[in-house]
């Protein structure tokens, strides 16, 4: 009998074409491993939506042959899906102390509580999962402890870089691994599944050490509060605004759930080091001089419900922005976030703040590899294939050009998809046939209940509203018995819109009556009669389409 071929499948069902939603599953024999589970942001038509997971079923049909989730670094884009996987994949997961912690944090959040298997892993140590023998080497990230994977297979050695740049200068001396990376890759590699998030970016990606410099700059000549937002697991940035705020003996206040929970967390692990008597709480605020204090906040994305949205709307309670504060947005702009972050810088200005932010001042650098750097590290591995993760269409195109001036065939490049399946085998690599792979819409407490035709009801309401047409028939002659009631909401307001609402009532009385002389008393029919009418009268009056929703009343 001839003996099975082997196969390696490198399968993405989230972070490809996108940014955020990372996750990335590989297969050989009868093991999987997956490599992170991230969320990201909703899309502007996403109304209502809080954030979206990756359409993970393929890997709930193959639960049983999970080895393991392998979590890279700690960013929500890498683990945010975590607790809703684990839900219905419950398997090991393995990350470094601070991802780890990170990880607690977030399945604290969620009720009930999910039991979940906790590894912790060290860069340059190796574990065995199923046929895989996966090794990790550090990487330099904006989160400390971020990790870069080794994965064995028995076809060869497969690089995943995670997130990663090259920094000289780390602020905690966590500086990439070229030395084990090279060690790994010295006769080279299988394949390679590199970062490609700043591939448009010429050059190098400064250090995180520049923005220390920039924070003192700022704090030594601020004449009153400063506030700076950045992501609450940034702890290299937190830990810069610390020591600025150190210098320039300012206490320092913490503001929103998640930022108190990940400095905590951090403070214990030993990731942060803040001398006593630095940070204060909110009520102390009151008792400390503007000029001698710094607020640490959520909200560098805009969101409506953060502290620095609340403050930039004057909502909030304990903090009221006016003239001499400075603002530091410390972050990147996430896609889909353009608009809600500029509302809150025009707020802030309108309230007399000077404001800092990626535009206009060097408060935020990346934590990913520029041009110089991703060459670097192709250069490094010497892969015989490559697939560029992490990153929108444009960006994995770009990345697949770059490989091709080093000297890769385009034959052995693969621009992919969430969904796709590159097979590998000793002597080819292609595309297979596409598995399930999407998205999961989570809204409050909801998972995955919030599909296409509810997104479209939504974006139906806000765009024209809707019209509920209330009317009252008798069960047995199906006759009106009372006037048509209509309710508008998002459509017109219905006092100053009497004409257009009569004649609308009038419409739907006519229809009924002609009905009911027909001896029609099929109410599915009824409903959709209603509608039809209703909608087409309303079009040719205002050349607009509002939801209408009929309701009978039986009597």
């Amino acid at each position: 009998m001839k003996k099975k071929e082997k196969k390696v499948n490198i399968i993405p069902l989230g972070g490809l074409g996108e940014i955020g939603k990372n996750m990335m599953a590989i297969e050989c024999d009868e093991d999987i491993i997956v490599v992170d589970a991230g969320m990201m942001f909703p899309e502007d038509e996403m109304l209502g939506v809080d954030f979206v997971i990756p359409d993970f079923r393929y890997l709930e049909k193959k639960v049983k042959n999970i080895r393991g989730i392998i979590i890279t670094h700690g960013h929500e884009d890498h683990i945010g899906a975590l607790p809703y996987v684990l839900r219905k994949i419950p398997v090991p997961v393995y990350g470094t102390r601070l991802t780890l912690g990170l990880i607690k944090n977030k399945l604290a959040e969620l009720e009930p509580a999910i039991p979940a298997e906790l590894n912790c892993i060290k860069p340059r140590t190796s574990i065995q999962l199923g046929v895989f023998k996966v090794e990790f080497f550090r990487v330099s990230h904006s989160i400390p402890d971020g990790v870069g994977l080794g994965i064995y297979t028995p076809l060869g050695l497969i690089i995943h870089t995670g997130d990663f740049k090259i920094d000289q200068t780390p602020i905690n001396g966590e500086a990439t691994d070229f030395h084990k990376i090279a060690e790994m890759c010295k006769d080279g590699a299988l394949a390679l599944l590199s970062d490609s998030t700043n591939v448009e970016k010429e050059g190098y990606t400064l250090s995180e050490k520049e923005i220390g410099e920039i924070f003192k700059q700022i704090f030594r000549t601020a004449p009153g509060r400063i506030i700076v937002t950045t992501f609450a697991s940034n702890v290299n940035r937190i830990q810069q605004i610390i020591d600025a705020s150190v210098i320039y003996n300012r206490k320092v206040c913490l503001m929103g759930m998640s930022m108190e929970k990940v400095v905590n967390m951090a403070q214990e692990l030993g990731y942060l080091s803040i001398p006593s008597k630095t940070l204060i709480s909110v009520d102390e605020l009151k008792d400390v001089p503007l000029k001698r204090t710094v607020i640490i906040t959520t909200g560098s994305q805009g969101e409506p419900m953060s502290a620095l949205s609340r403050m930039s709307m004057h909502t909030h309670k304990h903090i009221k922005i006016s003239k001499g504060d400075t603002v530091i947005i410390s972050a990147r702009t996430i896609p889909g976030n353009e608009v809600s972050i500029s509302r809150t810088i025009n707020n802030l200005f309108k309230l007399g703040a000077e404001v800092a932010y990626e535009n206009v001042s060097e408060v935020h650098v990346s934590g990913h590899a520029s041009q110089e750097e991703l060459k670097w590290m192709f250069n490094m591995v010497h892969p015989k294939y490559f697939i560029p993760i992490h990153g929108e269409y444009r960006h994995l195109v770009h990345h697949g050009k770059l490989a091709q001036k080093l000297g890769l065939a385009v034959k052995n490049i693969f621009i992919m998809e969430n969904g796709m399946k590159l097979g590998i085998t000793k002597e080819k690599a292609m595309l297979d046939e596409k598995v399930e792979a999407g998205q999961i819409l989570i809204d409050g407490k909801g998972i995955g209940d919030i599909g296409s035709v509810v997104l479209r009801d939504r974006q139906h309401l806000a765009q024209d509203g809707m019209v509920i047409v209330v009317v009252t028939i008798d069960q047995q002659s199906a006759k009106l018995i009372a006037s048509p009631e209509i309710i508008s909401r998002g459509f017109v307001y219905v006092r100053e819109a009497d004409e257009l609402m009569n004649e609308a009532k009038i419409k739907v009385k006519n229809f009924l009556e002609e009905l009911v002389q027909e001896g029609t008393t099929n109410w599915p029919a009824i409903k959709s009669g209603i509608k039809s009418t209703l909608s087409k009268y309303l079009f040719d009056m205002t050349e607009r389409r509002p939801m209408i929703l009929p309701v009978i009343v039986e009597v």
